[in-house]
């Protein structure tokens, strides 16, 4: 491990999480890495039918009274809401038989009793007429602006909360909400005025920190975002996915080396998931410490099989490019245990190029053909072989498998030059000529068109003499 200096916030928050925690919630979405980070903007936790329940009285002189007839039936239905809300829905609207319309305060609890049967879209038009026909019914905008928000009708929600906000509510879920719904909408001056007066309200509460988390994330405010995503994890260190937000807030500014440091200490203090670990790995590779990626990387096998082995072997494949092969077969080893049958083809593969690496031909073309013997139609698996033919000087065999491979989409451009290549050794320059620009026609470079002019200058020089 490298030697550095632990952040003093570190060492508190390894004294403050429990050894061996666990990731309590779900990551939906983190951009990590050189493309900064953003919070997902996961829904708030809400008991929608526990808000509009408590709304079932009323306020005097601020909000609509019902006809006697209807306070009567009233006093009989609100208490069977929570133990008989069908039979109670079917007394409310046998009031609705009568020729003069409900109050809108009687459509209010019919629409609080109609969200508590699930019956939405007949909530909504009970609330939509009550606000209709009493525009200042502060609690009918806030039910209304909450079925909205349960439904992903973000967009309609927000006029509902602005209203009730208008007309004196100062509950800091209206705020939080509202906060969220205008973030949704990508309004985010007024969502971030939404939250922190969230907060003002009810200054621990988690969503309303996060909401204001992303917002500076997204404004790309790291200092806030830093201090804030700090404070969360005092009062939340078994959440996982707060400290890779920590991690691509510091990545988002540069700092690598102190985001090793804070991906180190949620890995010691076991808090870490399969996307710190993998981000750790991808920042030691990106250091050239070998030995450390493939150790974290090897950690990530457990909860994130499939993408520890892409990063196993993706790490291989640069040590082998580098001529560091000695650390490329320490990651091939470790992958070597246990592969998924997706990754152990990846890692034949990858063991025939360290093969071709070290010039031991006959291995490496053994690799490859129990490759193909697993998967026929693996057109790098037919370029290896080829390749090993081709060095050992059987350009008969090496032609077999380079056609074979010119046959698959994926390896065509590979193919078309290493044909090229051969039919330019046997003098046959129209034909080298051919495999060069089907290469050119999939990919230009100015390499390969250098090499055709040479080509064609010889193919010329052929035809004139003949």
């Amino acid at each position: 491990m490298m030697k550095r200096t632990i952040l003093p916030l570190l060492l508190v928050l390894a004294a403050a999480a429990p050894a061996g925690a666990q990731d309590s919630r779900t990551l939906v979405e983190m951009i990590h890495g050189t493309k900064g980070s953003r919070m997902s903007e996961q829904a708030i936790a809400l008991d929608p039918k526990r808000i509009i329940n408590e709304s079932n009285s009323f306020l005097k002189e601020r909000e609509p009274e019902m006809t006697a007839e209807e306070y009567a039936l009233y006093e009989k239905v609100i208490t069977m809401i929570s133990t008989n809300v069908d039979f109670a829905l079917r007394m409310l609207e046998a009031m609705m038989d009568d020729k003069e319309p409900p109050s809108p305060a009687f459509e209010f609890i019919l629409g609080n009793v109609y969200y508590a049967a699930d019956q939405v879209a007949e909530a909504e038009r009970s609330y939509r007429s009550a606000v209709d026909r009493y525009p200042d019914f502060l609690r009918a905008w806030v039910n209304l602006g909450i079925l909205y928000y349960t439904s992903d009708r973000f967009a309609d929600a927000t006029p509902c909360f602005s209203k009730a906000v208008v007309l004196g509510d100062r509950d800091p879920t209206t705020f939080g909400l509202l906060g969220f719904c205008l973030e949704k909408e990508g309004n985010i001056v007024s969502a971030e005025m939404a939250y922190m007066q969230a907060l003002s309200g009810d200054p621990a509460n988690p969503d309303w920190k996060e909401g204001l988390l992303r917002i500076y994330i997204e404004g790309k405010q790291y200092g806030r975002a830093e201090s804030l995503v700090a404070n969360l994890i005092m009062e939340r260190p078994s959440e996982s996915r707060l400290w890779l937000t920590y991690a691509s807030v510091m990545l988002s500014q540069g700092r690598k080396v102190e985001a090793v440091v804070l991906l180190e200490t949620a890995v010691g203090i076991g808090v870490a998931g399969a996307e710190e670990l993998l981000l750790l790995g991808d920042l030691y590779a990106d250091q050239n410490l070998a030995t450390e990626a493939v150790a974290i990387y090897a950690k990530a096998l457990g909860p994130a099989r499939e993408r520890g082995e892409e990063k196993l072997i993706q790490l291989a494949r640069t040590l082998i490019a580098a001529d560091e092969l000695e650390d490329a077969e320490q990651a091939l080893a470790t992958l070597n245990k246990n592969p998924s049958p997706q990754g152990r083809l990846a890692l034949m593969q990858c063991r025939a190029d360290l093969l071709i690496a070290r010039k031991r031909w006959a291995e490496a073309r053994a690799e490859a053909e129990a490759l193909l013997k697993l998967a026929p139609l693996d057109g790098k698996a037919l370029l290896t072989l080829g390749r090993t033919h081709a060095e050992e000087g059987d350009f008969a065999r090496a032609m077999l498998a380079f056609e074979a491979a010119y046959q698959i989409p994926d390896s065509t451009y590979r193919a078309s030059l290493e044909l090229a290549s051969i039919e330019l050794r046997n003098r046959r320059y129209e034909k080298s000529v051919e495999y060069l620009e089907r290469a050119l026609s999939i990919q230009r470079t100015d390499t390969v068109e250098d090499y055709l002019a040479r080509v064609k200058t010889l193919l010329g020089r052929e035809t004139g003499s003949g």
